[in-house]
């Protein structure tokens, strides 16, 4: 179960350091609300999945990979967007942990927690503790990555590229889903 865990909560981890690159600085209600949306959705898709079982099982695996690609994409062409737009002032930027960019970020990072869900709807394993420790472990690896990657990112000279760097890692995140689903081939 905490294998699972970590591994999905591998792309909120990628994704919290990339916003920890774009922020530079984070407060605490900024880590908190990121780590809380990350947790809850990553806790809930699991649940949903398991609800919906085989029912919408062939729907959703059809465009759930999409969706996340979309999502990661648009995010990450606003990151870069940001990334040489603010490339050499202080100007203040957009916050990623506020908003529809966060529900999208919530969405994207946890989409993948759906099959989950649908396994162990299939197995006929309960679902509420694995919930709970996926939505733990995903909350506390996004307040580590925030806090990576507002180290990464303070760093001025590389500011820019640590940004840039980030939009990849959401892209090639991207990318990854939809060669695990068979995209490519």
């Amino acid at each position: 179960m905490l294998a699972i865990a970590v591994a999905l909560a591998m792309d909120a981890l990628a994704v919290s350091v990339a916003t920890g690159v774009c922020l530079h600085v984070v407060n605490f209600r900024q880590v908190f609300r990121l780590a809380f949306h990350f947790g809850l959705f990553q806790a809930l898709m699991p649940i949903i999945g398991w609800l919906g079982g085989l029912t919408v099982r062939d729907f959703i695996d059809a465009y759930a990979h999409w969706v996340a690609f979309g999502l990661l994409l648009f995010v990450s062409a606003n990151m870069i967007r940001e990334a040489w737009q603010h490339a050499d002032d202080d100007a203040p930027r957009k916050d990623p942990t506020k908003g529809f960019s966060l529900v999208m970020l919530s969405v994207a990072t946890s989409i993948d927690a759906l099959a989950v869900g649908f396994s162990m709807s299939v197995l006929n394993v309960s679902i509420w503790v694995p919930a709970l420790v996926i939505g733990l472990v995903a909350g506390i690896f996004t307040v580590t990555g925030l806090q990576l990657g507002c180290r990464i990112g303070s760093i001025k000279k590389f500011a820019r590229y640590a940004e840039l760097a980030g939009a990849m890692v959401l892209l090639a995140i991207g990318i990854n889903i939809l060669y695990e689903h068979g995209v490519f081939s």
